[in-house]
Parts: structure tokens; sequence; C-alpha cells
């Protein structure tokens, strides 16, 4: 299955929890993609002493996740993209939607 997840919470336990189902789904053999939108952008950020995003973002990735980040919703907030999450369009966004079997969105 090519599952698609779209993150626009800044909410720590809550993005934890998408990049956890990523991992997920990729050791079950599913090709997953990431898109970070509007505040979801904000969560290389994110980490608490209960929720260490930035670790389970980089489990995914390394599992074979794919993560985008809005170049626009960046740019409101004066920031990048990462080696992590690079800079990406709508272009973007609109295919992961297309391709995706499923998309879910946190």
């Amino acid at each position: 299955m090519k599952l698609g997840i779209v993150i626009y919470s800044e909410d720590a336990e809550s993005v934890w929890n998408a990049f956890r189902l990523g991992v997920f789904a990729l050791q079950k053999g599913d090709s997953v993609k990431t898109f970070l939108l509007a505040k979801g952008v904000e969560c290389e950020s994110l980490d608490t002493a209960k929720f260490k995003v930035t670790e389970q973002m980089q489990e995914y990735v390394e599992a074979g996740g794919e993560i985008l980040a809005c170049g626009s919703c960046l740019k409101i907030r004066d920031s990048r993209g990462s080696e992590m999450c690079p800079l990406s369009t709508m272009q973007d966004l609109y295919d992961l939607i297309n391709e995706a079997d499923k998309v879910v969105s946190i």
C-alpha cells in the first residue's frame, strides 16, 4: 500500500504518533510519504520530555519514509526546509494525495 500522511498539527503527541504510524507501515512493507502543512512545518521544534518528535522523524526517514515541507508555510514562518524536511510545493502535496492508496491527516 502507498500511504500518505499530511501533518498540520503542532501537538507533539499527535505528530510523534503520526511518525510512529509511518514507521510501522514501512516495517509492514508499505511505502509512506509525509507532507508537513501549516503548523506541521514546525515539527522539528516540538520535542518534549515525553515525545521525542525528531527522534521519531529520524527513525521514519531511516526506515525509508519521505518527508516534504510546504514551502509557503515555511516562508510565512521565516524558515527554510532542512535535509530531513526539504522545501516542497502544492504540486508535491497533490502528487502525494493522487498517488496514495490511503491518506490520513493529523
